[in-house]
């Protein structure tokens, strides 16, 4: 009947054609495709950067004699030496490996949370993370996670720290009462041994490289971290759905 086609017709109109289809869907997996290359980008230069020398020996810049905190990397032009405090002028070898180790994990956490915010956000919602349990900016994340996240997070951090406390930290017994967090003698600020790739240079020059990039990302991580945080908490919209938008 006339109703019949008429209906037919009208089905046709508001069912998208295969074309269609086809190229709504292209378009979702170039998107997604140019997602996960720059969060590989990211993780690629915040893991191999983050690789630390397993000899000593590779990096006698610690060893020189006498110590000049000029020497242990991380200045770059146009800025050079930055120290507009005046920390370094007041500190001792001791203290300046401490500053640095300080630095260098912050870098790498920083590093890490940036991946963590991308990625988090990217897959909320999703069947397989918590039952898709986990929604909205990256930020109230972890207030989402059920407690038994807690537990593993909460081991896996206190695992790694008492690990790098053991390979850098001089024993408290053993430390100087006027010295407290002493770094052994022969430890090198941010070398807990971990290197799988054997990325780690031969050369002395080859390791200031390498960690000045190393230096250089965790810095540039820890800021895009603070900014991101600050963005969610003022308009309560994730990161992501920032660069998409």
């Amino acid at each position: 009947s006339q109703k019949t086609i008429l209906q037919g017709q009208a089905k046709e109109q508001n069912t998208p054609s295969c074309s269609h289809i086809i190229k709504r869907r292209t378009t979702e997996t170039s998107a997604t495709m140019k997602f996960v290359t720059v969060l590989l980008a990211l993780f690629g230069s915040a893991t191999t950067s983050a690789l630390s020398p397993s000899d000593a020996k590779k990096a006698g810049v610690f060893l020189r004699s006498p110590f000049r905190p000029e020497d242990i990397g991380g200045a770059v032009a146009p800025l050079g030496f930055f120290d507009p405090l005046g920390l370094s002028k007041k500190a001792d070898e001791a203290t300046m490996k401490r500053y640095r180790e300080a630095e260098i994990t912050h870098g790498r956490v920083g590093m890490l949370a940036v991946v963590g915010f991308l990625v988090g956000e990217k897959v909320e919602g999703s069947s397989f993370l918590f039952d898709s349990q986990i929604s909205g900016p990256a930020i109230t994340h972890l207030a989402q996670v059920p407690p038994l996240f807690w537990i593993a997070l909460t081991v896996a951090i206190g695992a790694a720290e008492t690990k790098r406390a053991t390979i850098g930290w001089v024993e408290p017994e053993n430390s100087p009462v006027d010295k407290p967090g002493l770094l052994r003698a022969n430890y090198i600020p941010g070398d807990i041994g971990f290197d799988p790739l054997g990325l780690t240079p031969t050369t002395e020059e080859g390791f200031l490289e390498m960690q000045t990039k190393e230096l250089q990302n965790g810095r540039l991580a820890m800021i895009a971290a603070a900014g991101f945080m600050a963005q969610e908490l003022v308009d309560g919209k994730g990161i992501v759905e920032h660069l998409q938008g």
